[in-house]
């Protein structure tokens, strides 16, 4: 068995429709032979559409939508439902993100019905969790992790967590300019998968934990070098094609192997 490196740039509230063309077009011809990692960008639901039409032809790089209502259907406004974004040929569907959790107040109970909504349409839920600077000072790092991961195993019980991603995000370092350090966030990933494992070891062995917290070109090997670090989430560093690109390739370059 092998845990394939996961790369994701969230392209956030960001771009406009010759931008994201251009990066789209860009990031296309340049991912043209990547076949060792996985690779998905995530852009602004307006344009998932114009995305997906450059990437019928390249199998290399999947869509991810940045969010998802908890209905298929009815009277809910400006609600996006999970058959639509399949209908748009996404894969992965971000939820939990920490602005979501901050802006929305969406809670960890919520979170888990997008879980849920995603498991049965058969879309692959990125589960994003991560501690605020108080907490991270106080220590509480991995039982903040741990309880958000708990409601939705609670809900939905160990299995939902086949074919999924956790992102492990630390909201003191999202947009800040400094990332933890490789060596914590190991940590912080090994709690989570010896957690998972005490439930189901297979589904622990299985999963892929990213990172994401101003990763860059410069630093990111130092988190593919950590055993239980199996990719990253990029937030700025992918809206610079050759920023993200380089981090790409350091994936798709980087020797490490996870074998059961």
């Amino acid at each position: 068995m092998r845990r394939r490196l996961l790369v994701i740039g969230n392209w956030k509230l960001n771009g406009n429709k010759n931008t994201i063309t251009n990066l789209t077009i860009t990031l296309v011809n340049t991912f043209c032979n990547i076949s060792k990692c996985s690779v998905a960008i995530a852009p602004p639901v307006m344009y998932l559409d114009i995305v997906k039409r450059y990437l019928l032809n390249n199998t290399h790089i999947q869509l991810c939508a940045q969010n998802v209502d908890i209905h298929l259907s009815g009277a809910f406004t400006g609600e996006i439902s999970a058959e639509m974004l399949q209908d748009c040929n996404v894969r992965y569907v971000l939820i939990g993100h920490s602005e979501r959790r901050i802006h929305h107040k969406e809670n960890d109970a919520y979170i888990a019905k997008k879980f849920f909504i995603l498991k049965k349409v058969g879309l692959i839920p990125i589960l994003c969790i991560g501690e605020n600077k108080r907490e991270y000072d106080s220590g509480c790092t991995q039982s903040i992790c741990i309880n958000q991961i708990k409601t939705v195993i609670k809900l939905l019980g160990i299995e939902a967590l086949k074919n999924s991603v956790i992102a492990y995000e630390p909201i003191w370092s999202i947009g800040s300019g400094v990332s933890a350090s490789p060596e914590s966030v190991q940590m912080v990933h090994k709690s989570i998968r010896d957690y998972i494992a005490s439930y189901d070891v297979s589904v622990a062995d299985e999963i892929i934990i990213q990172y994401g917290g101003s990763v860059t070109p410069e630093n990111v090997t130092q988190f593919f070098d950590q055993k239980d670090i199996d990719g990253v989430l990029v937030g700025a560093a992918s809206l610079n094609a050759n920023s993200f690109a380089m981090i790409v390739q350091t994936a798709e370059k980087h020797k490490k192997l996870y074998l059961s």
